[in-house]
């Protein structure tokens, strides 16, 4: 979770059928732990209605009541379902196997990341530096326009889905975060010249990042691998180079393993 999300002013005003009523409640409660009052009022839904959805959620163990603060969270029955998920995730089942083969890399801690919506989210973590990063660990998500790992998912999407991202009320996480349309699609352009993305400060102050694509057969976008470090490993130029030509190799032996052909798209390990 990130503390932060992005804001969709439409969700009062859409109408929504029992299913969808659902699947609406618990992405909100994934980005937030909620009171019932909290998705009333978010969803404008009678009390009676949003109570019952909630309390069959809870029942289901799709959600679980936290009785510290009143509110509702994810529940073990999704955690569940997500361990499967992951379980048969191939891009993560690649990326492991060239990880575990390869344990060269020290002072970043290691993520693998797909989009899920509008958020990066880190399927799986290895720290392979001494400090403690917070929000770096598994399951930690993003808004898609922060960080290095959110603007690579972005910048290899349609020009139709950038678009509709942009449309949305971007937040800033920090002062350095992106949140102008024109600067936002300038980022993303360097980004598919150079075939990787750097930021610093703009997901938290202290922190900054590399990430490269993932791809698949027919080229398609399957998700990043990103390497996050403290800021002052950025000020040293010779390491940040070598770190660079290290996440650009890992990411096109991945890609390659997962059926990628490198003559189809031409990315810079330079």
């Amino acid at each position: 979770m990130t503390g932060k999300e992005i804001k969709n002013s439409d969700l009062s005003k859409k109408t929504f059928s029992g299913l969808e009523r659902s699947f609406a409640i618990l992405n909100l409660i994934a980005d937030f732990p909620k009171r019932i009052i909290d998705i009333k009022r978010e969803m404008n839904l009678p009390w009676a209605t949003a109570h019952r959805a909630v309390k069959k959620l809870e029942n289901a163990e799709f959600l679980v009541f936290n009785s510290e603060n009143s509110k509702y969270e994810i529940g073990p029955r999704l955690w569940h379902l997500g361990s499967c998920y992951l379980a048969n995730n191939k891009v993560l089942n690649a990326s492991i196997t060239h990880l575990s083969q390869d344990r060269s890399l020290k002072k970043v801690d290691i993520q693998i990341v797909e989009r899920i919506g509008d958020y990066s989210v880190v399927i799986h973590a290895e720290k392979r530096q001494t400090n403690e990063i917070y929000k770096a660990q598994y399951g930690f998500h993003i808004p898609l326009h922060a960080g290095s790992k959110g603007l690579v998912l972005l910048a290899y999407e349609s020009k139709k889905n950038i678009n509709e991202y942009l449309k949305k009320d971007l937040i800033k996480l920090t002062s350095k975060t992106l949140t102008n349309k024109k600067d936002i699609l300038k980022k993303l352009s360097e980004i598919r010249e150079q075939g990787y993305a750097q930021t610093n400060g703009d997901v938290q102050n202290f922190t900054g990042s590399l990430a490269a694509p993932i791809f698949g057969q027919n080229n398609n976008l399957l998700g990043c691998v990103c390497f996050v470090f403290l800021n002052r490993i950025s000020k040293n130029d010779e390491l940040i180079e070598e770190l660079k030509d290290q996440l650009l190799m890992m990411s096109n032996s991945i890609s390659i393993q997962l059926g990628w052909n490198p003559n189809i798209l031409k990315r810079s390990i330079s």
